[in-house]
């Protein structure tokens, strides 16, 4: 055999493995990104029966006793539900069953301690919280009765965390929709029949509905409980504790850095400007929402698997980066063009002053599809410091940016800050990557990148340059082609027998596409 032909047996192999990467990619994107959408849907048609139910104050009340406990969570859980999820990758990768025995072990033992010790501390410290908060004691039950949801929470995270170490896709987003529509149910259920007084017991509901349907997937994972000894066991758990440290932190910041943002917007423009600051957030991130969860349930772990390859983390790293643009391109675009009709039909009218931040902050979530691959090599490594260093540098910089956007531009200011703000995590990320991975972007991605920055420019420039009828037109066609060039690469991209039967019937009424555009 001829060295031309060996190399040319080599590139389709690399081919083929490249398009079945792709394809994983996609049929994961499919998987969790459309059982988000549902779990959205769900989680309209829940806050509507619950707005009806309750009125104001008792929908207010309901979201005071969320954030309560969304707060508890974040605390009693040490990040061990994302740092689960690198280990038992890790462990999986290595292909040893027993240090993937002893990591799952390990890891739901974790989180049921830490969920009893979580509710314990919220149950004692009731009464302060109800204090702190309400500014009386009578609420001390309540919130003492949502150490119950707290349990159920963690111990749910920790299954959930297991399925998607072991990367179970398609079981893990059976669990999120079944989860969201039991809790749905359970939780209206509750609030029909005690009003105000079953608030609690609806976030209680909600959790337990998540713990059930995370332990019956979840029990598909046959693992045989191995012969530990209590270094093992400790060391283990340091391992889970120690970076799942770094994730709560994170995550702390990332909540303090936006509660601050909203403070200042309440303190140096209006309370009803934080309302439409808090539209914009919320749709903004919307779309692109169900790429990130997508990219973090199976990418993640993938990633993780092969973290040690520094060719192969990169290679993983600059498909998904692709598959990310590709999805997200059009869906950016269109947001940014449609933004006044997508803002009234998910608000109203009286959101208009929403538009324009909304659209700063389109542009900065875009950031993220191509920054956030990048992070996950920091995590997949285990490089926890410099981790939460960068969480830590985003968070000034983000708030430091903020104050002085809305001192000059006012509530638009924010949307300023937002996208300057990950405009700053791109060129931070980048560099640490480059120094512990040697992480190039391919030729490709750059091309691609380059593409849809030009189109977002015009589009983002027209609408504030041009008439309003001949911006949207520029727009609407800008939508129009990069949709046809997402569709036309992403085609070129997967195999045809990684798409079901009735996808190739889809496929098969775009072959115009294939032909009448050439890359």
């Amino acid at each position: 055999m001829s060295p031309a032909h060996v190399l040319t047996e080599t590139a389709k192999v690399a081919t083929a493995d490249n398009k079945e990467s792709y394809g994983q990619i996609l049929k994961s994107s499919a998987l969790i990104g459309g059982s988000s959408a549902i779990n959205i849907v769900i989680g309209i048609i829940r806050t509507k029966a619950m707005a009806v139910l309750l009125g104001p104050s008792g929908f207010g009340l309901m979201g005071v006793y969320g954030s309560i406990l969304d707060l508890a969570q974040s605390i009693a859980g040490m990040g061990i539900s994302s740092s689960g999820v690198r280990q038992i990758a890790s462990a999986t990768g290595s292909g040893d069953t027993n240090h993937i025995a002893r990591t799952v072990v390990v890891l739901r033992r974790t989180s049921i301690v830490l969920g009893i010790v979580g509710a314990v501390l919220l149950t004692a410290l009731s009464w302060s919280i109800s204090d702190f908060t309400f500014g009386t004691h009578e609420r001390a039950t309540a919130v003492a009765l949502l150490s119950l949801a707290l349990l159920f929470r963690l111990i749910s995270a920790g299954q959930g965390a297991l399925l998607q170490g072991m990367r179970h896709i398609s079981d893990l987003a059976k669990m999120n929709m079944l989860g969201a529509a039991f809790g749905a149910i359970a939780s209206i259920a509750f609030v029909y029949f005690w009003q105000e007084d079953g608030v609690v017991l609806a976030l209680v509901a909600i959790a337990a509905m998540s713990v059930i349907t995370s332990w019956w997937f979840s029990r598909k994972v046959q693992i045989q409980s191995p012969a530990m000894s209590m270094s093992e066991i400790k060391e283990e758990t340091a391992a889970l504790l120690k970076l799942g440290f770094a994730f709560m932190a994170s995550g702390l910041l990332t909540m303090g850095a936006a509660y601050a943002v909203r403070m200042m917007v309440i303190r140096m423009v209006s309370l009803e400007a934080a309302g439409y600051y808090q539209a914009a957030w919320t749709l903004g991130g919307l779309y692109v929402g169900f790429i990130l969860q997508a990219m973090g349930a199976d990418f993640y772990p993938r990633l993780t698997a092969v973290a040690q390859d520094n060719d192969l983390c990169n290679r993983l790293v600059n498909e998904q980066t692709q598959i990310g643009l590709l999805l997200a391109g059009p869906g950016v675009i269109a947001t940014l063009v449609f933004t006044p009709l997508v803002t009234t039909v998910f608000y109203s009218s009286q959101f208009e002053a929403a538009v324009e931040v909304l659209r700063w902050i389109c542009v900065g979530v875009a950031l993220r599809v191509i920054t956030w691959p990048m992070g996950y090599i920091i995590i997949a490594k285990g490089e926890q410091t410099i981790f939460f260093l960068a969480e830590l540098a985003w968070t000034i910089v983000n708030i430091g940016l903020s104050w002085v956007c809305l001192n000059y531009f006012g509530l638009t200011g924010a949307g300023i800050a937002f996208l300057g703000s990950y405009v700053f995590h791109w060129l931070l990320v980048n560099s640490i990557v480059r120094r512990i991975s040697g992480f190039r972007w391919a030729v490709t991605n750059r091309n691609t990148g380059l593409l849809f920055l030009f189109m977002v420019s015009v589009v983002f420039g027209g609408l504030h340059l041009l008439p309003p009828l001949v911006a949207i037109g520029i727009g609407a066609l800008a939508v129009m082609l990069s949709g046809v060039y997402s569709l036309r690469v992403l085609l070129n991209l997967i195999s045809m027998d990684r798409i079901t039967c009735s996808m190739k019937h889809v496929v098969g009424k775009f072959r115009f596409v294939r032909s009448a555009f050439k890359l």
